[in-house]
Order: structure tokens, then sequence, then C-alpha cells
């Protein structure tokens, strides 16, 4: 079955962030504590909560519970699936730009 876009939407909207994005990185090879990531970050408890909800929700991270403290780790499947999705874009008619003088920026 076909991603919907809102689900390509959703991977797409949660990597185009800096925060997201250093999020991530801290996440790569370990879990962390909510707490760990904020202190790190240097920002409030209710700015994470809203970066994480939009990670978590695009299926990039996994949240676990444990007390009264929230653990955040990358989904595997949920990135190798991201990774993926770039080969799913479909070429636009006349989107080749080989005969055209103009560059695209790196």
């Amino acid at each position: 079955m076909q991603p919907s876009v809102e689900k390509k939407a959703l991977i797409f909207n949660a990597l185009a962030d800096k925060k997201r994005l250093r999020i991530l990185g801290m996440l790569k090879g370990c879990e962390r504590c909510a707490c760990d990531i904020k202190d790190d970050l240097c920002i409030p408890q209710s700015s994470l909560s809203y970066h994480m909800k939009i990670l978590c929700d695009s299926g990039l991270v996994n949240s676990r519970r444990d007390g009264k403290w929230t653990y955040y780790s990358i989904n595997r499947s949920g990135c190798l699936f991201a990774a993926g999705l770039i080969e799913t874009i479909p070429t636009v008619e006349g989107g080749c730009c080989s005969d055209k003088k103009e560059t695209v920026d790196e």
C-alpha cells in the first residue's frame, strides 16, 4: 500500500526544523530522557514537547514512559521508511533541467 501524501508530509515537516534534526542526532545510538534532551538544547519543556510530538507523530521517534519520565529513541523502521521517500516522489514531466543553463545551489 502506498503511503498517503499526509504521512509523507508529516515526515518532511519533522525533518524541516533545525531543533528536530539536532534531536534526531542526539538519539542516534541511544535512548535519551526528555529532561536530558531539554537541558542539552536549552529549551523549555513546552518547546520540547512540541518538537517531540511532531517527531513521534511522523514515526521517526519512539517514546516510552517510565514513571514520571519519558524516554525517546530512534524508530529504525520509521527512519528507513523516511529515507526511501525521496524515491517515491514522482518525476514531473518537463522537470529535468539538463538542457537548461541554470544550476541548483547545494
